[in-house]
C-alpha cells in the first residue's frame, strides 16, 4: 500500500495547533498489523501531552508527534504469519478489531517477570520518528501500524466503534485497577472523578459485585450519568465544597468504616489526602489519573501507618485483560450507557476544536457538559 497515503494529525509542541499532513501508507512487515482507524477518542492523557505534562515520558520532536491511542479500526493489511487475532480467531482483512497501543518489550527485567503492564519501555513505538516508515504510531490519524509482537481482538458486531473505541484505554485500564485493588463483592467504592474513566469505573464496580459506589465529581450532569451507570450515591463538590465535607459524607455513608477501595481517576493530586482519609482501616488507594511529572501534594503517611492503608499505582494493563474487556461490553452494553460517554464528535480536520473543547484544566467545570470527544475518520 505505499503508493497511497494517508492523513494524520501531527503535532510540534504543547498546547500548539495540529496539522494535517499525508504520509506513505506502509506495507506491513512479517507479524505487524495495518489498521484502517475509525474512530480516536481524545482521553484525558492526550489533553496532559498535549500541554506538554509528559515531556519526560513522551517528549515532543522538531518533527512532531501524532497522539492518540484510545481507538478502534478494521485490518487494511495483514503482515506475512497474520492469520488469527490474540484469542486464536480467524483474522481477516475488513474485520473490526480493537488493540493494545503499547509495546512491551519482552526482555526487560519486569517483563520476564510477567509485569508486561510495567514495562519501562512500553511506549516505545508512540515516540517513533514519524518521518521514518511506518510514520502511523498515533491514533489522529487514518491509519495506525501494529508492529510485531503487539495484541490485538476482533470486535463482535453486537459493538458499534463508538461502543469499542475506549475497550482498550478507559474499560481495561479500571478493569486492571480494580482487580489489583482487591476489590470484592460486597466492597465499597468511592471513585474520585466522573468522566470516562470514573464513569466506566462505575460499571466495572458494579459487574464486579461491589455492594456500595459512591462518585464525586463537580458536573451535575457526570453524577447524573454515573448513577446510571450504577452509582448508589454521587456527591457533587457544589454541595459538598470541602474535603473535609467529602470525608464527612462518606463516613456517614459507610457507617463511620470508610471505603475498602478508593481511586482516583480525575488527574488532580490535591484529591489524594482526602481519598486516603476516605478509607477504611485496611483499605486499598488506587492512583490511576495523576500522570503529570512534577505535579505534587503533601501527605501525612502516618494515615497509612496507623491506618494499615496502601497505596497502588498503575498505568495500562496485561493484554489479556483487552479480550475480557471486550467480553464485558459485550455483555452490558445494553445494561450501561456506555455510548454516552462519547459526547461531541469532531472530524480530523477540527481536531484543534476537539483538543479545545475537551480541556477541562483552568475552566470553570461546573458549567462543562463534555465528557469524551471523538475524532471520526473519514
Amino acid at each position: 500500500m505505499s503508493h497511497t497515503k494517508g492523513r494524520a494529525a501531527v503535532l510540534t509542541g504543547p498546547r500548539g495547533r495540529f496539522t494535517i499532513e499525508e504520509f506513505p501508507v506502509p506495507d506491513p512487515e512479517p507479524g505487524a498489523v495495518l489498521i484502517k482507524v475509525t474512530l480516536a477518542n481524545v482521553c484525558g492523557s492526550d489533553l496532559h501531552i498535549w500541554r506538554g505534562d509528559l515531556q519526560q515520558e513522551l517528549p515532543f520532536t522538531p518533527e512532531g508527534t501524532i497522539l492518540g491511542h484510545e481507538m478502534t479500526g478494521v485490518v487494511a493489511a495483514l503482515g506475512a504469519g497474520v492469520t488469527r487475532d490474540s484469542a486464536g480467531e480467524a483474522l481477516h482483512e475488513g474485520d473490526r478489531v480493537t488493540y493494545c497501543y503499547f509495546n512491551p518489550c519482552g526482555q526487560c527485567y519486569q517483563c520476564l517477570r510477567g509485569e508486561r503492564a510495567s514495562c519501562p519501555f512500553k511506549m516505545r513505538n508512540m515516540v517513533a520518528p514519524i518521518r521514518k516508515s511506518p510514520h502511523f504510531n498515533g491514533a489522529f490519524a487514518d491509519y495506525y501500524y501494529l508492529r510485531p509482537g503487539m495484541h490485538l481482538f476482533k470486535v463482535p458486531d453486537t459493538l458499534t466503534d463508538e461502543l469499542a473505541a475506549p475497550v482498550n484505554c478507559a474499560l481495561s485500564q479500571v478493569i486492571y485497577g480494580l482487580e489489583r485493588a482487591g476489590l470484592g463483592l460486597g466492597d465499597t467504592v468511592v471513585i474520585q472523578g466522573a468522566g470516562g474513566l470514573g464513569l466506566n469505573a462505575t460499571a466495572v464496580a458494579r459487574e464486579m459485585g461491589a455492594g456500595v459506589i459512591i462518585v464525586i465529581d463537580g458536573i451535575a450532569g457526570r453524577l447524573a450519568l454515573a448513577r446510571e451507570f450504577g452509582a448508589d450515591h454521587t456527591i457533587d463538590l457544589a454541595e459538598f465544597p470541602t474535603p473535609e465535607a467529602r470525608v464527612q459524607r462518606v463516613k456517614e455513608i459507610t457507617r463511620r468504616r470508610g471505603a475498602d477501595v478508593v481511586t482516583e481517576l480525575v488527574g488532580l493530586p490535591a484529591v489524594i489526602p482526602e481519598g486516603l482519609k476516605m478509607l477504611r482501616y485496611g483499605g486499598t488507594y488506587l492512583e490511576l489519573g495523576c500522570i503529570s511529572y512534577g505535579h505534587t501534594v503533601a501527605l501525612d503517611p502516618s494515615l497509612l501507618v496507623y491506618g494499615g492503608k496502601r497505596m497502588i499505582g498503575m498505568i495500562q494493563y496485561e493484554p489479556a485483560v483487552l479480550a475480557r474487556a471486550i467480553d464485558l461490553l459485550h455483555r452490558t452494553h445494553d445494561r450501561y450507557p456506555f455510548a454516552r460517554v462519547l459526547s461531541h464528535r469532531f472530524p480530523l480536520e477540527e481536531i484543534d476544536a476537539a483538543f479545545a473543547r475537551a480541556e477541562w484544566l483552568g475552566r470553570d467545570t461546573g458549567s462543562a457538559e463534555i465528557t469524551r470527544a471523538t475524532i471520526v475518520m473519514g
